[in-house]
């Protein structure tokens, strides 16, 4: 295959439908798929500019904080790579994230879970790959948290991720899980992916070798965009 954008591998991503995940019925569609050809709007912009990028921007532990004040709970390194299907380094890429704390509770008006907020923590941040396509950002490890699928359903804990590229439609977005958590299994939206494998992708690996002594753990988590063992993202079928 040539060009920008490519076909998701339906047997490789979760079905559309899927009603364990009671709050995604309502979304899933209803009749056949359609593909649709990307614009040239979509295809060309906007465009992020890469100097909006702050000193902290990829420090979650401070860039929140308030007079020389740091974030609650287990420090933690994030780093990895971006990949196309290859193993190709992608340069230049902007990577989002995003998380709860470490109650589990995230800073939104309307978050219903009763633990408490931390003052010094907001939860987000940003970082470009280098050219090697690799990023890296401090954070806390983030709490498990109870939502509304199920009488006693839970997430497990996770951090949100979002890779944008180069114009408008190159939007991915997604989840890392931690190693050795017992509830990946238990999570109804982790069940909605056929493949063992695939989950698997989703799991950041536990790397002492790059731990930070007396300070933070440290985990590792490469994004795979495209091909038969690609990440699996959240965002629209047709998306590449």
């Amino acid at each position: 295959m040539s060009g920008s954008y490519f076909q998701r591998d339906r047997t490789w991503h979760p079905p559309a439908l899927t009603p364990s995940y009671k709050t995604s019925i309502l979304r899933s569609p209803s009749q056949a798929l359609l593909s649709l050809p990307t614009s040239l709007s979509e295809e060309t912009g906007p465009v992020f500019g890469h100097d909006m990028l702050g000193p902290l921007d990829n420090d979650l532990i401070r860039n929140f904080a308030k007079d020389g004040a740091e974030a609650i709970g287990q420090r933690i390194v994030v780093y990895g790579r971006v990949l196309d299907e290859n193993a190709r380094p992608v340069r230049g890429v902007l990577v989002e994230f995003w998380q709860a704390n470490a109650g589990g509770r995230y800073r939104h008006r309307k978050e219903g879970y009763v633990a408490a907020l931390d003052p010094n923590f907001g939860g987000c941040g940003r970082a470009i790959t280098d050219g090697e396509g690799r990023y890296e950002f401090r954070t806390i490890k983030p709490g498990a948290y109870p939502w509304p699928n199920g009488v006693n359903d839970w997430r497990p804990a996770h951090i949100h991720f979002s890779v944008f590229g180069h114009a408008f439609a190159q939007r991915l977005v997604t989840q890392m899980y931690f190693e050795g958590d017992p509830m990946i299994c238990q999570c109804p939206i982790v069940r909605t992916i056929p493949d063992r494998a695939a989950i698997e992708q989703l799991v950041a690996a536990l790397d002492r070798n790059a731990t930070i002594p007396m300070d933070s753990l440290a985990y590792k988590f490469d994004i795979v965009l495209r091909g038969r063992r690609s990440t699996l993202f959240e965002n629209r079928m047709e998306g590449n």
